[in-house]
């Protein structure tokens, strides 16, 4: 188990969750649907399901330019801990137990599954065609939110994706931050990325303007849904941990780059989403 953990690097789970829990709760204080136990666990599970397929997927789709990179050699396939045999047998099960999960949610859900898998598994074949690759995972990611309540409501609504939007601007914003580190073994190995296209400082400029764009996102809500004063706290503390990470990274300098990708993204979600919850109590 600790194995297949690390091969998912199930600690980046924190990045998405609570956006799901977000979209999940969104759609229980503003519509007529009621909060759901059960629900609430399937929804969890889809996010563990489709998370662990697609990262167990780029290990091993990714494993030989893994093993030649000297950031990434010590994965678990180039490691020899997983064989690419059970990293691909571990995909399939995750991929099957998604299907079958959002089967018992509803049936918007089960015919938009493959959809969603087909988005997530699919981002880990993008960087050897389009530098617009970190756009790609930032789509795979922004479906938590929508995706999440869809479980309770069954249908489609402006609001939660506004929290899509966001989610892949600010995502697909820190990739780059976090793909400078290979700009110079993505250009050896005719490797697609940003860094790798535009230059560091280029690139650094697109990751702000994504950010700016996730801040704008993060806001777009109160002009369509009753908030209160913790909202607009939220607001102000996700916006802070995006300076922050900027701040922290220069081209010249990377680095604070693990920090600005783990440590910071990871606070601003976690405390985005309880700003959030606690915005819903209050106005309930």
């Amino acid at each position: 188990m600790k194995k297949y953990l690390s091969l998912v690097t199930f600690a980046h789970t924190i990045f998405a969750m609570p956006f799901a829990f977000i979209g999940f709760f969104l759609a229980v204080t503003t519509t007529s649907n009621k909060f759901d136990w059960l629900k609430l666990v399937m929804m969890v599970l889809c996010m563990v399901f489709a998370r662990n397929s697609a990262m167990a997927f780029n290990r091993y789709l990714d494993r030989d330019i893994d093993s030649k990179n000297p950031r990434t050699k010590q994965r678990d396939i180039p490691a020899g801990r997983i064989s690419p045999a059970a990293a691909l047998t571990f995909t399939l099960i995750n991929c099957a137990l998604f299907i079958g999960t959002t089967y018992f949610i509803n049936q918007l859900c089960f015919f938009l599954s493959p959809v969603a898998l087909l988005v997530v598994l699919g981002y880990s074949a993008t960087k050897r065609f389009t530098a617009l690759c970190h756009l790609v995972l930032g789509l795979g990611l922004s479906l938590a939110p929508i995706g999440a309540y869809l479980v309770i409501t069954g249908q489609f609504a402006l609001t939660p994706l506004f929290f899509s939007f966001a989610v892949l601007c600010w995502v697909s914003g820190f990739d780059i931050i976090y793909a400078l580190q290979d700009e110079d073994f993505d250009r050896s190995q005719n490797l697609h990325s940003i860094p790798a296209w535009l230059g560091k400082v280029n690139a650094l400029r697109l990751s702000t303007f994504l950010h700016v764009l996730s801040a704008a996102f993060v806001v777009m809500p109160v002009f369509f849904t009753p908030v209160s004063y913790l909202y607009y706290a939220g607001i102000v503390f996700f916006c802070v941990m995006l300076i922050y990470q900027h701040l922290l990274v220069k081209p010249n300098d990377l680095s604070r780059v693990n920090f600005a990708f783990m440590t910071t993204n990871g606070i601003a979600s976690v405390v985005f989403a309880v700003f959030f919850l606690l915005d819903r109590i209050w106005i309930k």
